[in-house]
């Protein structure tokens, strides 16, 4: 049997020492307590991982040297409906129209499945998956439904059919008035078509801006529910909604965009429930 001598004891300032051992875990504590917490743009990179579409600190605006955006932050995952709230002039329609190419990003990165997509024209945007509806004028109203749902297929004229049939199972009116003016339809029939027609190349992501804006609260409710149904097709749906109160009880998550950049994010569980979200954003924002 072999015994210790006390020769063979560690010295009490060596790092093998328990006193040693001991200072080591108050270091550690110290260095943990003194750690400086994940600002949200680093937060924002690490759930942005693997998300279907992302956009990382935008910069973007109408005129040079003007951002509208300032280092706005957004991703949504494959088949995720994601809402984007806030008040007047915050660049909510800003960030989708930038996502979709037609607001000029100064700075900053938008990723479409690992494609660099930024700055692409929107006709490349929509042959990659991409589908963009407009608050306003987002129909031609000199052609027939039909018509405008050819439109919409220019870029694939042989899949139409198919394509027409799957969209008029989402919007059985639009298949029953197919030869009716555009023109001629209510405000909540032409989003429908606008819909349909953005629908038509099969997109894996829908931008949709500001779609019951005008509506009448029965239709704000129709628009939603179609809303819900075509992210239950598996399109992934990116809302932008002056409704905000509506808007997040039918999203998977939302963003609070003030001023260019994300105030607030998270489930719209959560964010519809955040005393701050209410209090700074929902008692300024249009109600149900």
């Amino acid at each position: 049997m072999n015994f210790m001598r006390p020769s063979d004891l560690p010295n009490e300032d060596s790092p093998d020492s328990p006193q040693g051992f001991d200072a080591d875990i108050e270091i550690s504590a110290t260095q943990d307590s003194n750690a400086q917490p994940a600002t949200p743009a680093e937060i924002h990179d690490m759930q942005a991982v693997g998300a279907l579409i992302r956009a990382d600190r935008l910069l973007a605006g109408y005129f040079p040297g003007v951002n509208i955006l300032n280092e706005a932050d957004l991703y949504a995952r494959e088949g995720e409906l994601v809402g984007i709230i806030g008040p007047n002039g915050a660049g909510k329609s800003t960030l989708l129209k930038a996502l979709f190419g037609l607001v000029h990003i100064n700075s900053g990165t938008v990723v479409l499945r690992d494609e660099d997509i930024t700055n692409l024209r929107a006709d490349q945007l929509v042959r990659r998956g991409v589908g963009f509806v407009p608050q306003t004028n987002n129909v031609f109203p000199s052609l027939t439904i039909e018509e405008n749902m050819q439109m919409g297929a220019f870029q694939n004229p042989s899949n139409f059919t198919t394509r027409f049939d799957e969209v008029i199972d989402l919007f059985p009116t639009l298949g029953e008035r197919r030869k009716q003016r555009a023109g001629s339809l209510s405000g909540g029939e032409r989003q429908m078509v606008a819909m349909g027609r953005a629908l038509m190349m099969n997109p894996s992501v829908l931008l949709l801006d500001e779609p019951s804006a005008g509506l009448s609260p029965a239709l704000q409710d129709e628009v939603f529910v179609r809303v819900r149904e075509i992210n239950a097709t598996g399109v992934t749906v990116i809302i932008v909604e002056q409704n905000a109160r509506r808007c997040l009880q039918i999203v998977d998550r939302g963003y609070v965009l003030d001023q260019g950049h994300n105030a607030y994010t998270g489930t719209g569980q959560s964010l519809a429930n955040d005393p701050k979200v209410i209090e700074l954003y929902l008692g300024t924002l249009a109600k149900v």
